[in-house]
């Protein structure tokens, strides 16, 4: 049993990662910025909710004492929360000292919430190739996207420092099984979803690649696409490019609505294989 630190733990994504981790043996340090100083129990949760500003040092530094490795999913979650320069700032400073407190308290590994945005995201740009993959990057154009950039060049340059592994999780729109009446809605105009090439990711996933990654042989700094296997669409992916990306060259032939989102690397190296589908919630 490990003792894992949760950031951004009672978020959405949080508090499925924390679920999982329990569920798995693991000893869970969930913190959040969230309700009043101390400590809150939190329906659901598992675990008790430790508050903590990782805006500032001195409680990030504070909050992984005693932890192996730590789970880092708090930031702001998406473009237009925000003003740019906020969202930019506070993710930033953020991830910068969660990083650097998990070297200075001798950590073991580092697994955290990049994103898909890093990618391109919004694809009113089309994207140079599909599926898109790794290599992909980096294609800023919010600062949301600018922060998680930034965040995958302080891992590489921290985890060169320290010798600590740090896994960035390209995660993409991620969604609960409640969000999946809403899917149908999706289908009409194939244009609506274009801007993630129609990708999406199930929570319960997400929870699996976090905990895969905190054990996943690597080294250095790596960051892996993590996506659902198939798209959030009822039409073939190949129908999907060729009404919509009409010009963007295709790496290879795409299989029924496989996800064009490569998850092929986080396979190979994490061991990562997506168990879930909207389709298991929703008549297609």
């Amino acid at each position: 049993m490990s003792k894992i630190v949760v950031t951004g733990a009672n978020g959405k994504t949080g508090r499925v990662v924390v679920e999982d981790l329990l569920a798995h043996g693991h000893s869970v340090v969930a913190t959040d910025a969230v309700g009043a100083a101390g400590h809150l129990s939190v329906p659901g949760l598992g675990t008790e909710l430790l508050i903590a500003d990782l805006t500032d040092y001195g409680q990030a530094f504070e909050v992984l004492q005693g932890a192996e490795a730590v789970v880092h999913l708090a930031n702001i979650p998406a473009p237009g929360m925000y003003t740019p320069a906020v969202t930019f700032n506070r993710n930033s400073a953020m991830n910068a000292n969660v990083f650097l407190a998990a070297q200075a308290a001798g950590l073991r590994r580092v697994v955290w919430s990049s994103s898909e945005t890093t990618l391109g995201l919004p694809f009113d740009t089309p994207p140079r190739y599909a599926p898109v993959d790794e290599e992909h990057f980096p294609f800023p154009t919010t600062t949301y996207a600018l922060s998680k950039v930034v965040g995958e060049t302080l891992a590489r340059e921290i985890s060169g420092w320290s010798g600590v592994p740090f896994v960035g999780l390209r995660l993409s729109n991620v969604h609960v099984p409640d969000d999946y009446a809403a899917v149908p809605g999706y289908w009409a105009d194939a244009h609506a979803r274009k801007w993630n090439l129609w990708g999406y990711v199930d929570a319960r996933d997400v929870a699996a690649a976090c905990r895969l990654a905190l054990d996943a042989p690597v080294e250095g700094a790596t960051s892996y696409v993590i996506a659902a296997a198939d798209t959030i669409m009822n039409r073939s992916s190949a129908e999907l490019m060729r009404e919509v990306f009409p010009g963007v060259p295709l790496t290879r032939e795409l299989d029924g609505f496989e996800t064009l989102l490569a998850i092929g690397r986080a396979r190979e190296v994490l061991g990562y294989a997506p168990a879930h589908s909207w389709r298991d919630h929703v008549d297609s």
